[in-house]
């Protein structure tokens, strides 16, 4: 099954989306899963919330996995003029 993302609405939203559809492939439980954009006036900051179990699946060895997202994050807004971090946070 695939799950394809839709570009469309606010830049916010577009990275949401992709953070969201990226974490949700890497755990166990895709149902616990939440993003939110919190939109400053220079950067927008993802916060990435997983289920506790799952923690290790988005920051990865040595943090690898968080760091391609970020990467990734860093890419994508270079294309919308925007700049966003990554902020994975435990309940």
């Amino acid at each position: 099954m695939h799950h394809y993302v839709s570009w469309t609405g606010k830049p916010g939203a577009q990275m949401k989306e992709l953070v969201e559809e990226i974490a949700k492939a890497l755990v166990d439980h895709p149902e616990g899963v939440d993003v939110k954009a919190v939109e400053g006036s220079q950067v927008t900051v993802l916060e990435l919330r997983v289920h506790p179990e799952d923690l290790g699946k988005v920051i990865g060895r040595q943090g690898r996995t968080a760091k391609a997202i970020r990467t990734l994050l860093g890419a994508a807004g270079m294309k919308l003029h925007k700049r966003f971090t990554l902020e994975i946070l435990e309940d």
